[in-house]
């Protein structure tokens, strides 16, 4: 049974590809986009609704309460155990979305250092206290890849990595996989990409859409469950700026065009980070998505 990957910045064609993909060979389909995760978080994360599955079983959606969060180390624990699950039922296995290291921890054997309460502790003060730019900016210095794969605006994340850099003495990236520390060698790797005038495009127009299809009114629904007190499902794309409206911190023309703003520089970084994986099969805008696809699998069968 064949593990499969199908990953690129966000608005490529990523999930129609898989479920598309997912009928042909006779696979089940996990989510590796680490916003799905969450219930209720459904508008602004394009996540595919029953019937767009089209019938095909996804895994790993919707298993978080937007109060919770998830860590790489509780993902590769749930993603690799559906992926077992799903090769005993003879079916392979489709893994969809844009987030990078999530991917690479279930395929790789990523290294997870030890948290140290007292270092987080006092990285979450200094953040409180002058803010994450000053965190970020020591991070640049410390470890630049780590800082080029990173949002400013995550904190949590820019926390992490310099916890664990004063926890090891190495860079965030050196706990990263070595070549050949692969958990699954056969592996197939496809990313889609598009060029960045026609991305843009297709990022401004699932923004608008998202508004249209009522991504306000379900933000709201998760101010209520308390999205806002949460360390990372209130920093979503589109989330985080609908948020910042209804605090009266900016207009919703605003919101909307921060949302695209953001969304274009989440995509660049994708991009980025994907770029540097040599096993990766990238298909162009221009070429059969589903028949490269199914010729590659064929190839190796």
């Amino acid at each position: 049974m064949k593990t499969i990957v199908i990953c690129g910045a966000t608005a490529t064609g990523k999930s129609d590809l898989a479920v598309a993909l997912a009928k042909e060979i006779g696979a089940e389909i996990i989510n590796a986009d680490s916003m799905q995760l969450y219930r209720g978080m459904d508008i602004g994360t394009a996540k595919l609704t029953l019937e767009e599955r089209g019938g095909i079983e996804h895994h790993l959606l919707d298993v978080l309460d937007v109060t919770e969060d998830a860590t790489v180390a509780w993902y590769q624990e749930q993603a690799r155990a559906k992926i077992t699950e799903i090769h005993a039922r003879n079916n392979h296995a489709v893994i969809v979305g844009g987030t990078g290291l999530y991917i690479k921890a279930i395929l790789d054997e990523l290294n997870f250092p030890d948290t140290n309460p007292e270092v987080r502790e006092r990285l979450n003060q200094e953040a409180e206290e002058f803010g994450v730019a000053r965190l970020f900016e020591r991070l640049q210095l410390l470890d630049p890849a780590a800082a080029a794969a990173i949002d400013i605006q995550n904190v949590r994340r820019v926390i992490r990595a310099l916890e664990v850099i004063e926890i090891t003495g190495h860079p965030f990236t050196a706990n990263l996989p070595r070549e050949g520390s692969t958990k699954y060698p056969d592996a197939l790797q496809f990313g889609l990409v598009m060029d960045r005038e026609k991305l843009t495009e297709r990022i401004d127009a699932r923004v608008d859409l998202m508004w249209r299809r009522g991504l306000v009114a379900e933000v709201d629904s998760l101010i209520t469950e308390g999205i806002t007190k949460a360390t990372t499902a209130r920093r979503a794309l589109g989330y985080a700026q609908v948020i910042s409206m209804r605090a009266g911190e900016i207009s919703e023309e605003q919101a909307m065009e921060e949302t695209k703003r953001a969304t274009r520089q989440y995509a660049r970084r994708q991009e980025t980070w994907f770029s540097r994986d040599a096993r990766i099969k990238w298909i162009s805008p221009i070429q059969p998505r589903l028949e490269t696809v199914l010729q590659k699998i064929n190839s190796t069968t």
